[in-house]
């Protein structure tokens, strides 16, 4: 497990027994370091050692890509009620924000990766985040180890960000549990589109898709409006459930 070392506004995320180097210093972080330590470097100056928590992988992954934002991580959660104990088949790995997310909720977690660079960044990641024991980073395009998949089976939920989805969908029902939920994340509502369809094909129930789009509050002297910077929209989440 990784810890975040704190200094006015900068943050570094770093595990046990690192070394911290920065132009205030640098620290050994020690092996048995807890959340509320403060650290100092060579030069006096102190970091507070903070637990790590879910957004903060968004913000200190290295990244390999746009990584999943935390609000469609919440819908994904939420929607498909995943929980501790669940397995999770997951496809187009990335930066792993997802996946981390899940093992850190301790479910179970095979994520495919077809990059190998991605996924050894992933691999990483998931150690920084303490969950590389809940989370296998496979190498390979799940599309093609769909047989295998169904060997793995049954998963209690399927979480695609992947151009191919709709192909992986179509085969759900061979390797979801009873019950078990698709999520889909894609920024082109026509691949939502093909999603849907092939959920609809397949069997599949409870088929929706939404559109993510949050947008922060100002709260100023004149008065209190939503915020004028961006728009939002992250992109598009269908879902479906198992009806076998």
């Amino acid at each position: 497990m990784s810890y975040l070392l704190v200094h006015d506004e900068r943050e570094y995320l770093r595990a046990p027994g690192d070394e911290l180097q920065t132009d205030l210093g640098v620290l050994d972080v020690p092996e048995d370091v807890e959340p509320g330590d403060v650290l100092e470097t060579h030069l006096g100056e102190e970091f507070v050692v903070r637990r790590l928590r879910g957004p903060d992988l968004f913000n200190h992954f290295e990244r390999t890509g746009a990584p999943m934002m935390p609000r469609d991580v919440g819908l994904i959660v939420g929607h498909a009620g995943i929980a501790a104990g669940d397995r999770v088949l997951d496809a187009g790995t990335g930066t792993g924000v997802l996946a981390a997310y899940l093992g850190r909720m301790h479910a179970d977690v095979v994520s495919y990766e077809i990059d190998p660079d991605f996924a050894d960044v992933a691999r990483e990641n998931m150690r920084l985040a303490g969950v590389d024991d809940r989370v296998e980073v496979r190498t390979g395009d799940l599309s093609a180890e769909l047989d295998a998949a169904v060997e793995d089976g049954p998963f209690d939920a399927l979480t695609l960000d992947t151009g191919d989805a709709p192909d992986i969908v179509a085969r759900a029902p061979d390797f979801l549990a009873s019950g078990g939920h698709v999520a889909v994340y894609s920024p082109f509502v026509e691949n939502s589109r093909e999603a849907v369809e092939a959920a609809r094909e397949a069997g599949l129930v409870d088929v929706e898709t939404y559109e993510t789009i949050q947008r922060e509050m100002d709260f100023g002297a004149r008065g209190s409006r939503p915020s004028t910077a961006g728009v939002g929209h992250t992109g598009y989440l269908t879902f479906a459930r198992n009806a076998r």
